[in-house]
């Protein structure tokens, strides 16, 4: 497509961490970052030049960031400092806010600052303490945002195959009057999924991606479901199976595609109905979260 120049951005959480970006065929790897502190999500503004990133830090020393960088690995710069939140994992930029939204993990939470890490709130808190901390139901891990809908999305992970995961959302903002703790308007989409992770939406379609971790059949696949869900909730639609550790997600709905990394290594290409899958890198060590960004050609 004229003027129009894509490339992935993808964290390795292995080997020191690192991020590096390739074609979308997987050709023309380069390392942008070494040395991140177990990377996990990814956010890429392409128009201001800059790729953030989430680092879990040691997960139990409550020790996570947030790191920008340009886009060939300039200005590396710290925004959320170790500490400023506990166990960060899928960021998401929301163009229409500015602002950066992430799963906090073992912080029970989801979050959000400004784009120079000011202003860090919290938007769900799900538990407090380590005894909440040790119930993995309470784990938030994936994040989207609706500004149209004014919806956010997140997900709460369970145990590692236990069939315990669920998909919820609630407004974007805080209702007036109410704490992160005890918010009225939080509606579970759906339950007993097998380890939801990574979120992504097609707002022009108003579709709802996810990977899921766990056991076949349902489990290390990636599924979708309309984010207006039709009374009597549906089950969801299954479009990739066979992930090994199934994590980050990124869609391109202009050109028909999705993007997806397992654990393994590998970093897959299908089209939106999962159709048309290839495996466009193998072996990259153990990958977390993806981005893709549409640069100026």
């Amino acid at each position: 497509m004229t003027g129009r120049r894509e490339r992935l951005f993808v964290l390795e959480a292995s080997s020191g961490g690192r991020m590096f970006s390739v074609n979308p065929d997987g050709s023309d790897k380069e390392f942008v970052v070494t040395g991140c502190r177990v990377p996990d999500g990814i956010a890429v503004d392409a128009a201001a030049g800059h790729v953030y990133w989430t680092n879990m830090g040691v997960p139990p020393e409550n020790d996570g960031s947030i790191e920008r960088v340009d886009l060939d690995g300039g200005n590396r710069t710290t925004i959320v400092p170790n500490g400023g939140t506990h166990t960060p994992k899928q960021l998401h930029l929301e163009a229409s806010d500015r602002k950066l939204y992430w799963g906090d993990r073992e912080g029970m939470r989801v979050m959000r600052c400004d784009l120079d890490g000011s202003n860090v709130e919290t938007l769900v808190q799900t538990g407090q303490g380590d005894d909440d901390r040790r119930d993995e139901t309470r784990w938030c891990v994936g994040v989207a945002v609706d500004p149209v809908g004014g919806h956010l999305y997140w997900t709460q992970k369970g145990p590692s195959d236990a069939g315990l995961g669920r998909l919820l959302r609630a407004g974007i903002d805080l209702p007036a009057g109410q704490s992160p703790a005890e918010r009225g308007d939080i509606e579970v989409l759906f339950e007993g999924l097998p380890e939801p992770i990574d979120l992504e939406l097609d707002l022009g379609e108003r579709t709802l991606y996810w990977t899921d971790r766990g056991d076949p059949p349902r489990g290390n696949s990636v599924s979708r479901s309309p984010m207006q869900l039709p009374d009597g909730q549906q089950t969801p639609e299954i479009l990739l199976t066979h992930l090994m550790e199934g994590i980050g997600i990124a869609l391109d709905p202009e050109g028909g595609h999705m993007y997806v990394t397992d654990l393994a290594g590998s970093v897959y290409a299908a089209g939106l109905d999962g159709s048309d899958r290839k495996e466009i890198l193998a072996a990259q060590g153990n990958l977390t979260g993806i981005a893709l960004a549409v640069l100026p050609a």
